[in-house]
């Protein structure tokens, strides 16, 4: 049965209360109490303190029942690894748009960059060198018979 419908296409859409949750995963109402002293779960609450579950939480129930039933973590192991989870995750999204801050940089130029930076001829020209090897303070007109020193 479920007890309240958010708006439709949220992810928020679906929420059960404790006893259809049970049925539906084959488990006692109390396992899913200390699911939730524990941490494991976080399921909203009506203003009567009803507890309801949504998508993400029977998702979330899921991979910990898997955890449990099939390869026998406790659940301080099941802590650890749902927490692990959440940082690969948050590291993956921050990796995703590193990638899509350099690609985004590389396509599109970037009106703030020096435009020296990219004229070496010009910077050249304004570094005279006299005879006697060292930089001119103050540079002068280019003459024919003044050396360029290379960068």
């Amino acid at each position: 049965m479920m007890a309240a419908r958010g708006k439709s296409g949220t992810k928020k859409e679906g929420r059960y209360t404790i006893s259809v949750v049970a049925e539906r995963f084959g488990v006692h109402a109390q396992t899913l109490r200390l699911y939730e002293r524990e941490g494991l779960l976080a399921p909203s609450r009506t203003r009567g303190n009803t507890r309801l579950y949504t998508e993400d939480d029977m998702a979330q129930l899921a991979v910990i029942l898997s955890l449990t039933r099939d390869l026998g973590v406790n659940l301080a192991g099941v802590e650890i690894i749902l927490n692990m989870r959440k940082k690969m995750e948050a590291m993956q999204r921050q990796i995703r748009e590193f990638v899509q801050f350099v690609n985004t940089s590389m396509t599109t130029p970037d009106v703030t960059e020096d435009p020296l930076t990219n004229a070496i001829i010009p910077l050249r020209a304004s570094l005279r060198v006299d005879p006697t090897g060292r930089k001119d303070s103050a540079p002068e007109p280019a003459s024919e018979d003044s050396e360029i020193v290379d960068l």
